[in-house]
């Protein structure tokens, strides 16, 4: 069964950035496009990014586009999420999710998607 870790979260500054990782275990990520969500308090869960299993197609939310990039590194099998001027409504708890998949791109899809999560990391951005 694949298992997702999550890394990287923290406290950071309005404007500052952080990198997150997501890294698979017991099965090639290789196979799965890999999407990234968040959850903020006392909000439902939504789509962030997403990463087709090669990493040559890219999706991401309206709210992160242009200031976060995700990334993959199959030989390290580890999907990343760079975010830069983050801001205090990137404020959550951040989850990787796997989805099994023939197809070589990427359209973000509803959580109930997703065929395997990871536990999630919290990103605080506050002065």
């Amino acid at each position: 069964q694949l298992q997702l870790v999550e890394s990287g979260g923290g406290l950071v500054q309005p404007g500052g950035s952080l990198t997150l990782s997501c890294e698979g275990s017991g099965y090639t990520l290789e196979n799965y496009v890999i999407d990234w969500f968040r959850q903020a308090p006392g909000k439902k869960r939504e789509g962030v990014s997403c990463i087709s299993r090669r990493g040559g197609f890219t999706n991401y939310a309206d709210s992160v586009k242009g200031r976060f990039t995700i990334s993959r590194d199959n030989a390290k099998n580890t999907v990343y999420l760079q975010m830069n001027s983050l801001q205090p409504e990137d404020t959550g708890v951040y989850y990787c999710a796997a989805r099994r998949t023939l197809s070589n791109m990427c359209v973000m899809r509803s959580e109930v998607d997703m065929d395997y999560w990871g536990k999630g990391t919290l990103v605080t951005v506050s002065s």
